[in-house]
């Protein structure tokens, strides 16, 4: 299947969502480790790992995923 069949409005507005999501998670782990808040860091990293997995997990299904060296 072609991408030009595979990537619709849809499409750009739900990975818009999960970039959003993962920039929001990053900058509190950034805000997080500047301000030396250990407990604080290990949650965030955490939610920042869900949301790259939501990410990778949905460009998947859409058989967007580039395989480990084919770049």
């Amino acid at each position: 299947m072609a991408l030009t069949e595979v990537i619709d409005d849809h499409v750009l507005k739900r990975y818009r969502e999960l970039l959003d999501a993962e920039d929001t998670a990053f900058d509190e782990l950034e805000h997080a480790y500047e301000d030396g808040d250990r407990a604080h860091f290990e949650a965030d990293l955490a939610s920042w790992q869900s949301a790259v997995r939501r990410k990778l997990a949905y460009l998947k299904r859409l058989g967007l995923l580039v395989p480990d060296g084919e770049d």
